[in-house]
């Protein structure tokens, strides 16, 4: 009878220890990854100036002409401005743009 019981017990405690170690797996490869993006994306917002090249997230390409404090005014062509909000700029396709201008 105890015996039962302690391979119920080991049971219990291997299921609590396989779903810690999924726990984690799911945190370094879901959750870690993302909250790095986030604060790569709030960083790159923060450091946009007059003068920068940006793609929005609407796949708008432009220049920054005015920075408020929550929006910027871009120029998307001679003379047409539009006014987006800082977290409509795309940091991927931003830097790959620039990227592409420096090669």
């Amino acid at each position: 009878m105890t015996t039962a019981i302690l391979l119920q017990v080991n049971s219990q405690v291997q299921s609590y220890i396989m779903m810690g170690l999924l726990a984690l797996v799911f945190y370094f490869f879901m959750i870690r990854p993302q909250i790095k993006k986030q604060k790569d994306q709030k960083k790159f917002v923060e450091e946009l100036k007059k003068g920068d090249k940006v793609v929005t997230t609407a796949g708008i390409h432009g220049k920054i002409v005015e920075i408020a404090d929550t929006t910027i005014l871009v120029e998307v062509d001679n003379g047409v401005k539009i006014r987006f909000d800082k977290a409509a700029i795309s940091l991927d396709s931003s830097k790959a743009l620039n990227a592409e201008k420096k090669a």
